[in-house]
């Protein structure tokens, strides 16, 4: 069978290649078309757009680049229907996969959607076009399920593929010798994936370093931007002589750091698997922030916090993300007491995610419920 598969950013390509590596399996004929990045590519997915030339954040942005954003969707429903695919699988990304879900079921397309954009958070009244739109639903987070129930839809919680992921990761031995870092205990910067992100939250993680003179300070550079982009951002900060570059190296990174500075997004999540004591980041541009702030139902923004149902983490948002208070918090986490009722937060966290396997179950009812329709029809036919 064809399965049209669309990510639109840098998580949603790493699940999705798990996802194409699970709809091989049990579907040995699959052919994939995607939008997502290197790793669903490397899954034997055929990639026609990169999440690089996707990846608008914030009402402003999103505004700013609305016809660039129109063009993407107009390149995206005929591509689908040149492909003519057996099914459409959505991956989060809910700005754009909601709007292709309405149209592609105008058109008679099955439509699956793996990883529920986060709609107990805002814009709950989304969950309508979605029980129109989406087939089946397949959410990764325990409450979620709960959440449709609730309107009357009923959504298949298959755990959350980053059990796999990170149980998965090989051990790099020599990370420090190969990537020029010391002995002093390690402190992970992660400001983000993409370019907009990165340039609001890595600036004010470098003016953490020099206050913490007995520990190395390592920006995990993401897959999908050059090492000249952080470079550009680091030469221009005067805590750069502080602060070393890695890239493409998140998680071997993450099992060797002592504490992260960490921006929020699933990145959180993956430094809460590692057990790494973090403080979650986020700023937004002002106006997307103030409209964001009226919209949101929800007391966290980490996801830690959100499955622990309770903070686990440090939260800076908007104006308490600053030098100041970063500084404070990371002192905390880096104290034995405050360590310890973090990871006993984790532990309880990891519990509640269920079992490994998530993209296995997923592609696996996926199949399953193709075949069931594909011999329904034919038993309707008399065949």
């Amino acid at each position: 069978m064809k399965y049209y598969i669309i990510a639109g950013e840098a998580s949603g390509d790493l699940h999705g290649s798990n996802l194409i590596r699970g709809l091989k399996a049990e579907d040995p004929d699959a052919v994939c078309r995607a939008w997502g990045g290197g790793l669903m590519e490397a899954a034997g997915g055929q990639l026609r757009k990169h999440y690089r030339e996707l990846a608008f954040m914030g009402f402003w942005e999103v505004a700013k680049n609305i016809r660039t954003i129109l063009g993407n969707i107009r390149f995206c429903k005929q591509d689908i229907l040149d492909f003519q695919p057996d099914a459409l699988i959505l991956i989060d990304y809910p700005g754009f996969n909601l709007r292709i879900a309405k149209w592609a079921k105008s058109q008679g397309l099955r439509v699956y959607y793996y990883i529920s954009p986060q709609l107990w958070a805002w814009h709950s009244s989304r969950v309508h076009g979605i029980k129109a739109s989406v087939d089946r639903m397949f959410v990764i987070l325990p409450f979620e399920e709960a959440f449709y129930r609730k309107y009357g839809y009923q959504a298949d919680f298959v755990g959350h593929p980053l059990l796999d992921v990170i149980g998965q990761a090989p051990e790099e031995g020599g990370f420090r010798e190969k990537n020029g870092l010391d002995s002093r205990p390690i402190i992970a910067l992660l400001p983000g994936s993409r370019r907009q992100e990165i340039e609001r939250m890595l600036p004010v993680m470098l003016e953490v370093a020099p206050a913490f003179p007995d520990y190395q300070f390592v920006i995990a550079g993401a897959p999908s931007q050059e090492e000249s982009f952080y470079k550009g951002i680091m030469d221009k900060s005067r805590a750069a002589a502080w602060v070393r570059l890695v890239s493409n190296q998140s998680y071997a990174l993450l099992r060797l750091a002592e504490a992260a500075l960490v921006t929020s997004g699933t990145a959180t999540l993956e430094t809460a698997l590692f057990g790494v004591p973090q403080v979650v980041c986020y700023k937004g541009s002002r106006l997307s922030y103030l409209i964001a702030r009226r919209l949101v139902n929800v007391e966290f923004i980490a996801l830690a916090n959100l499955i622990a149902g309770r903070e686990v983490v440090k939260e800076l948002i908007q104006q308490d993300f600053n030098p100041a208070r970063l500084k404070e918090e990371l002192a905390k986490i880096l104290e034995p007491g405050n360590r310890l009722r973090i990871r006993e937060g984790y532990a309880q966290i990891r519990e509640r995610l269920g079992q490994p396997g998530a993209s296995g179950r997923t592609a696996r009812l996926i199949v399953k419920d193709m075949l069931s329709r594909k011999e329904s029809r034919a038993e309707s036919r008399g065949d």
